[in-house]
């Protein structure tokens, strides 16, 4: 028996093998995840480096 797991998008139990829409479980499900990435919906929180204080001083090189 083929194993199952949940398609990323809307949690349906679907099958890796046979399924052109891996690991989605139908077009649908692709395109609307292509949609979110496209749209910038998917973002990893960072942490901005601090900015060097260049309050007019001018380095002698």
């Amino acid at each position: 028996m083929p194993r199952t797991f949940p398609c990323p998008r809307c949690g349906k139990p679907t099958h890796w093998e046979g399924n052109e829409f891996r690991p989605f479980c139908s077009e649908r499900c692709k395109m609307i995840d292509l949609g979110a990435w496209a749209n910038d919906e998917y973002k990893l929180p960072t942490q901005d480096a601090p900015q060097a204080d260049n309050s007019g001083e001018q380095d002698d090189f």
